[in-house]
């Protein structure tokens, strides 16, 4: 036979030896097509058995022959390996074998780990391991395309629509805005890192990437006719020299498509000074380079424009509560006061970076994710003037309610979503703080705001509210995804390293799982097995075929344990009736002691084998699997940042 049973066959003729049993040659069916020159795969041999025994075969390797019993020496008939496990003796297989003349054969095995040198055996580890690393390049494949391309499409496709009211012919009747605030691009003041150093530019490469995904992927697509940003463009800007200051506007061009004129042929860009872009009152009194640095590019600070039939008012907040008789803080009233004189029928939209002023604690509505920012404000020392304020005083704030007349309040600064309301001359107006689209500004949920202006003269002023609708829009939560490429790579490497060389079959499992879960329900019942108080009868047929009875029996089976109950000792019981009208019958009991405690220890150096083995063979597989990704991956990123 061509397989390795050297130690097999010294266990069974060591074993036959102690007990006393004479020991037989069996000659099998696979004997004699082996002698006439045909070969016989291993698994072959056991398949020709039982196919569900086959099956465990295939999955956790071959089967080593631990003790053998022979009670006579004759010719074997038929083999019944049975899925078994004896109570007390873990991972053990029970195979029986009878033969004509009432000898019986009972064969304990384990199972071990199947070497690759045993032919097709090891062709079906291969294919084991192929479908492995097929199936987790898949899976690495999908995750990366959700999670660099497909998660933008997600607000466009399904989450975010264009608000609309009936009475005002649905969206036809709007002119449409997409309002984005604080992207704040990255630079030597963001985290505290040396400027040029490989830290920044890795965390300023996906930064920028990930706004000019949310930009081009999931804010474009919904087709604006005006875009309208609420400042804090850049990070560091009153701190930034003209060359840094002109870096990150080339960067902050790139991100948002600016570069080119053609895309934006018809769409209108409409921009809002932020604290971060040219810093607060105090700053801006004795840097006004600072502020024709800003203006030169972004255009005025303080100015209105029209969408539709809605006027929207731009308000530089930075200067509001600076010193009264300074220059920049009087030409901002100076504005307001113009356009509240200037009244028409046009219903407003106020801008300002900075929000309203808001009690402490006030609720920000079910959207906002981050605790709620009360008031602060820092001054100078001497001349009073404000370094720093989270929202605009409420003397300020009243002030501008009363002259400019809003219907709708839009801000930005806080960087997290809030709705308040606020009252004015008995009317209630609505602010909205809009987040920020950066993933790196303390959001985990980034977003954007589509607003609608009416388009249509209104009749009347009782529907004023209509004339401007806005939707809160949500952008993929980038840490999320980051997180979830870290599990599923500390996944691949675990079910790399620790899957089982043969694979997995659960389908030959499922019986013996069902049946371990009804024991687990049995109450009151004393635990039983499969062969557990009764006897195979074999009874012959006509034609000479033996059939394989089993029967109950009256005779209970005593069970023993030794004193250091580390084992257990069971009986098996066979009888047959009379082959072929010859009624004898013959009864075999047995003790049989616990193979698995006389097995020899696994020897250090076998141990360091397999951990070898194991590793290279993972380290193998996700070479493959990232040789397969990685080049994806880098597709996807630059695919993104390169301008069309």
């Amino acid at each position: 036979m061509n397989i390795p049973c050297t130690l097999t066959s010294g266990w069974v003729i060591a074993l036959a030896l102690m007990h006393r049993v004479q020991m037989g040659v069996i000659f099998v069916q696979m004997f004699y097509l082996q002698l006439a020159g045909k070969y016989i795969s291993l698994e072959g041999r056991w398949k020709s058995l039982n196919p569900c025994f086959y099956c465990d075969f295939d999955r956790c390797g071959v089967v080593h022959a631990l003790g053998t019993y022979v009670t006579e020496s004759t010719t074997l008939s038929n083999i019944y390996p049975l899925r078994h496990r004896i109570r007390g003796i873990p991972r053990l297989v029970l195979a029986t074998a009878t033969a004509r003349d009432g000898g019986a054969i009972l064969v304990f095995g384990r199972r071990v780990e199947r070497s690759s040198a045993l032919g097709k055996g090891g062709n079906n580890m291969m294919k084991q391991h192929h479908k492995l690393t097929l199936f987790l390049c898949l899976t690495w494949t999908i995750t990366l395309l959700y999670g660099e391309m497909v998660a933008f499409w997600i607000p466009t496709l399904r989450s975010c629509t264009w608000p609309s009211s009936s009475s005002m012919d649905g969206v036809d009747g709007y002119d449409k805005v997409a309002v984005i605030a604080d992207p704040q691009i990255m630079d030597k003041t963001s985290l505290h890192l040396p400027p040029k150093s490989l830290a920044l530019e890795v965390a300023q490469f996906f930064t920028d990437l990930y706004m000019r995904r949310a930009f081009f992927a999931s804010i474009l697509p919904f087709k604006p006719d005006v875009i309208l940003f609420l400042g804090d463009h850049f990070d560091g800007g009153p701190y930034l020299s003209d060359e840094e200051w002109q870096e990150s506007l080339n960067r902050f061009k790139h991100i948002f498509g600016l570069k080119s004129q053609a895309r934006f042929r018809d769409i209108r860009v409409h921009f809002l000074p932020g604290n971060h872009d040219n810093g607060y009152a105090a700053l801006l009194s004795h840097k006004p380079e600072i502020v024709r640095r800003y203006e030169k590019e972004f255009g005025k600070r303080n100015y209105r424009f029209t969408v539709g039939k809605v006027e929207f008012i731009v308000v530089d907040a930075q200067t509001l509560d600076g010193y009264p008789e300074g220059n920049l803080a009087a030409a901002t009233w100076d504005f307001v006061k113009n356009v509240s004189i200037d009244f028409q029928l046009l219903p407003r939209v106020l801008l300002t970076h900075i929000p309203l002023y808001r009690r402490d604690e006030t609720p920000c509505g079910p959207h906002r994710s981050s605790p709620i920012i009360n008031q602060r404000i820092v001054r100078t020392g001497h001349s009073q003037e404000i370094l720093y304020q989270n929202y605009i005083t409420e003397e300020s704030s009243n002030r501008l309610l009363d002259l400019i007349k809003p219907v709708l309040v839009l801000s930005g600064h806080d960087h997290d979503q809030c709705t308040v309301s606020h009252e004015s001359n008995h009317e209630h107006i609505k602010e909205h703080t809009v987040g920020t689209i950066s993933w790196q500004q303390g959001n985990l949920y980034p977003s954007f705001r589509l607003l609608s202006a009416s388009n249509s003269a209104l009749l009347n002023m009782s529907n004023l509210e209509e004339a401007v609708l806005t939707r809160l829009c949500f952008l993929p939560m980038q840490t999320h995804i980051y997180i979830g490429y870290l599990l599923l790579f500390i996944v691949t490497l675990v079910t790399l390293l620790f899957w089982p060389t043969g694979g997995v079959n659960f389908g030959c499992h499922c019986s013996d799982f069902l049946a371990h879960g009804k024991q687990l329900f049995k109450v009151g019942t004393k635990e039983k097995t499969e062969d557990e108080n009764c006897e195979y009868e074999m009874v012959w047929d006509a034609e000479g075929s033996m059939h394989l009875v089993r029967k109950a029996t009256n005779t209970p089976i005593t069970r023993a344990k030794d004193t250091s109950g580390t084992m257990e000792r069971g009986n098996a019981v066979m009888r047959h009736t009379a082959k072929k009208g010859n009624a004898q019958e013959v009864e075999i009991s047995m003790n049989v002691d616990d193979p698995m405690t006389n097995l020899p220890p696994r020897t250090s150096k076998s141990t360091a084998k397999f951990i070898i083995h194991r590793l290279v063979r993972m380290f193998r597989m996700l070479t493959v699997i990232a040789v397969v990704n990685i080049p994806l991956y880098m597709m996807l990123l630059f695919k993104d940042w390169i301008d069309q």
